[in-house]
């Protein structure tokens, strides 16, 4: 099968109404208390906690966390005037799919990831990790 690993999509297809960020925290591992590190480039990983601007969403589906491999810790972009949160677009995303069977019955389940983050309509990548050539 020529899929293996993560499925790259694009931010809009998974924020169509867009995205809030509300805080960074480094991923730890629960057993070893020690620092995440992604498995393809060796960064640390950092959960970027959001909130899906999408009125329909509900429940888990309204509070996510996205991981993004990075040397650092990201920046968040800058609050903007008026808004209680701080919009956040991710670059490279991909969704991983895996089953969940913590809950009463099996369900399936989405792992999110990205190389960066930035003010939506920004050029600069912020915490990304840098690009293999």
């Amino acid at each position: 099968m020529a899929i293996q690993g993560a499925l790259p999509v694009a931010f809009g297809t998974v924020f169509p109404h867009g995205a809030f960020a509300l805080g960074v925290e480094a991923v730890t591992n629960f057993e070893t208390k020690r620092p995440e590190v992604d498995r393809e480039t060796g960064l640390p990983l950092w959960a970027v906690e959001v909130i899906d601007a999408d009125p329909n969403a509900r429940g888990k589906a309204k509070s996510v966390k996205v991981k993004v491999a990075a040397e650092v810790c990201p920046t968040l972009p800058d609050e903007v005037a008026g808004l209680p949160f701080r919009p956040v677009e991710f670059e490279g995303m991909s969704v991983m799919p895996y089953v969940d069977d913590n809950g009463r019955r099996p369900r399936v389940a989405y792992s999110l990831r990205a190389r960066g983050l930035k003010a939506p309509g920004a050029g600069a990548r912020r915490g990304a990790a840098k690009d293999a050539a």
